[in-house]
């Protein structure tokens, strides 16, 4: 071990005491929770595609072009980044938990059309967009099980209440109400936050700092030129992986149920085998950007995605859907732990911000590229062979050589990667 080395874990060890184990169990339950919260808003849509379709009416087509419109108002996720900045991990993640929350309110009692709801839809969105509730894990975990604690909240999340329930709660109450259910569940995680404590590592930077808050201007100031770098890898990287998901959380359903005439009853079936292939992809990434590192796991869950979207697309097989719901995880996991532990604590979320925000054109240009591949493509093959195609452009950001963080605390990350 180097000097600078021996210095920074000498640093860290002396200043930030370790959080009592109990409490470390009760943050990774509470931010899977936060979690399920987020991939439940963000997957809820493949149930409930149908519904929004036929009451509003639009066609798929148009329903992904003003998808991509109203993909704009997600840029704004760059701003919940920055406060929790600025403020604090505690009072960001209260932050994240309203912003997801209270739409799903709106949607059941006052979306009396179709642009009305789109835009409370955009705003649940971008809450599901920030990532924030991996943050406090990074920063409090012991940097040898940061992969594995972040793995397992991710898990929680994997948890596919939406497929379980969503069927039930459309049957009964309409679909609505598969987005109002959430405005109950918000209650809870407000009453699990008040638990919280802000993490140390925040704490000590803000007290290093003599309490000054971060203004935006000093954040942007702040960012090196190794940062910038790292900004645009996770950029890229985020971006298309966001193209892809969202192809194919919105139309899975609709290419195996109304072009594949595959029955409703059937496709649950599916969707539920490819939710638990996500837990297994969750618990895969886990081990693997632990015990083998961050570069591999990129490339690894680049692959497996691509040959999925690929092959999907040539056979309507659920082996190739299964595929999707594996590899999509292990690099969505990749993309949480590397955003979060590669910048300096001080301007981490900003930077992991301004990636975010940067990425979220995805959800722009996916809805519109799907809008236009549906026109041509009728039978959706073009749709899917595209998306694998894109989830093969991150590996090219293997070949400036990013730096592998594996097993390293974060002060040892901040001092040799600068």
């Amino acid at each position: 071990m180097s000097k600078i080395e021996r210095y920074a874990k000498e640093k860290e060890l002396k200043e930030i005491e370790p959080r009592p184990r109990k409490y470390n169990l009760f943050l990774v339950l509470f931010m899977g929770l936060i979690s399920q919260m987020d991939q439940y808003l963000s997957l809820v849509e493949t149930v409930a595609i149908d519904g929004i379709i036929n009451e509003f009416p639009v066609s798929p087509s148009q329903f992904a072009f003003w998808q991509g419109i109203f993909g704009f108002l997600t840029l704004s996720v760059f701003f919940l980044s920055f406060f929790a900045d600025r403020y604090g991990r505690k009072k960001g993640i209260l932050g994240l938990i309203l912003l997801m929350g209270v739409p799903t309110i709106f949607v059941v009692f006052f979306s009396t059309n179709f642009f009305v709801f789109m835009l409370f839809y955009a705003i649940i969105i971008t809450g599901t967009l920030s990532n924030m509730w991996e943050l406090p894990i990074v920063e409090e975990s012991d940097p040898q099980k940061r992969g594995t604690y972040g793995g397992i909240a991710y898990l929680i999340g994997l948890i596919p209440l939406y497929v379980i329930f969503g069927s039930i709660i459309i049957n009964l109450l309409g679909w609505r109400w598969t987005y109002g259910i959430m405005m109950f569940y918000m209650v809870i995680m407000i009453i699990l936050w008040t638990r919280m404590k802000e993490t140390k590592i925040w704490t000590r930077t803000s007290e290093e700092h003599k309490g000054e808050l971060l203004n935006l201007k000093d954040a942007f100031k702040s960012l090196k030129k190794k940062d910038l770098k790292y900004v645009a890898i996770n950029t890229v990287v985020y971006t298309i992986w966001t193209i892809s998901f969202k192809i194919g959380v919105t139309w899975i359903g609709y290419y195996f149920q109304t072009i594949q005439g595959v029955d409703a009853g059937t496709f649950t079936i599916y969707l539920l085998v490819a939710s638990l292939m996500t837990i297994v992809g969750a618990l895969t990434a886990g081990i693997l950007l632990d015990k083998v590192g961050r570069n591999f796991t990129l490339a690894f869950g680049c692959i497996g995605a691509a040959i999925g979207y690929i092959f999907i697309g040539i056979i309507p097989s659920p082996i190739f859907m299964w595929m999707i719901y594996l590899f999509m995880p292990i690099l969505l996991t990749w993309i949480m732990i590397y955003f979060s532990e590669i910048f300096p604590t001080r301007v981490r979320s900003t930077a992991t911000g301004i990636s975010v925000t940067g990425s979220r054109f995805g959800y722009v240009f996916g809805p519109l590229i799907a809008s236009l591949l549906i026109l041509i493509f009728p039978d959706f093959s073009g749709l899917w062979i595209s998306a694998g195609i894109f989830m093969l452009i991150p590996l090219l950001s293997l070949g400036i050589k990013p730096y592998e963080t594996k097993g390293q605390s974060l002060d040892e990350i901040q001092a040799q990667r600068d």
